[in-house]
Formats: C-alpha cells, structure tokens, sequence
C-alpha cells in the first residue's frame, strides 16, 4: 500500500528545519525539480495530452501526474508503457509506476470561460432583430386577443423599437 496520506505543512517543514538548508531553499529546489520533471514529461507525450495533463509530484519512485477529467486520464493510460519506459531510460531510472488523477481545478485558459460569456462574445452583431412591419402585425393581432395575451403581444412589438434604435446605435 502507498504512503499517500495528507502530512500536515507544520510537520513536512519541521523535517526540513532539521537539515542545514533553510525551508525555504529547500521547497525552492523541490518546486524547480518538479518544474523540470514537467517539461520533460510534457515533451514525452503527445500533442492532444500536452495541455490537458501535469506532473502533480514525485515520491518514492512514484511519478504522480494530474489530468482535467476522466476523459483525459483514459487517454493517458494508453501512453503510460511508453512514458514509463522513456522516464526510465532518459531521467528517472528508479522510476517504479506513475499514478494518474484527477483534478477539475487544473485547467487550460480557454476552458475557465464561462459558457454563457463565450456565446455573448461571439458575435453580439448577429443578434435577431424585430422588424418594424412585423411589430405592427403583432400590434394588430394584440388589439384582438384577451387581456394576457395582449400584454405579451404588446411587450414583444415594443422590442422592436429597442433593436432599431441598437441597430443605429451599432451603426453609427
């Protein structure tokens, strides 16, 4: 079974006061190594996985590598025999397996937009426009129907007056 239990901070930095460096060079080297193992591994693999997965740590001969979903962590698998033996052969030769997981949190710049903000942005111009002779017959219709029915109607041919006046604005 594997040591992957959460350490508390307060524990993991009272071991490393015990050594001659101080704490703080200490989680400097351990961050630019794991920085370094990234770029390899991301090297490694192929172009679809590049973005979409990162080296998360390494212990006891354990690569622990974060991927978006679970889509993702499928699609790695497939090259994990081939990223193993690479890491062997070229950096880590007492690399034993790599563990794959999960983590919503990690993902690329384009996937953090909101849904609803990227339709906005997309094209606000091709918005659908109420014509004039269209608010009319809808006034007309309006002025036969039952009381709900005419407030909607009447509501709805009054934005037609609201999108000219945008198509103007957007004009000019």
């Amino acid at each position: 079974m594997r040591d992957s239990y959460p350490q508390s901070l307060e524990k993991i930095l009272n071991e490393l006061e015990g050594s001659n460096k101080s704490t703080l060079q200490l989680i400097q080297q351990r961050a630019t190594v794991l920085l370094k193992l990234n770029r390899a591994v991301i090297a490694l693999l192929p172009t679809p996985l590049q973005d979409k997965c990162r080296v998360a740590n390494y212990r006891n001969a354990i690569l622990i590598i974060e991927v978006i979903n679970a889509s993702w962590l499928t699609r790695l698998r497939y090259e994990i025999p081939a990223l193993l033996s690479a890491l062997r052969q070229e950096i880590l030769p007492s690399l034993s397996s790599i563990d794959i997981k999960i983590n919503p949190s990690f993902r690329t710049k384009e996937e953090k937009r909101p849904l609803i903000s990227s339709i906005k942005e997309q094209n606000p111009k091709n918005r659908r426009h109420l014509s004039l002779e269209s608010a009319q017959s809808l006034k007309y219709l309006a002025e036969k129907s039952p009381k709900k029915l005419r407030e909607k109607l009447e509501r709805l041919a009054a934005l037609a007056g609201e999108s000219t006046s945008t198509a103007k604005d957007d004009v000019n």
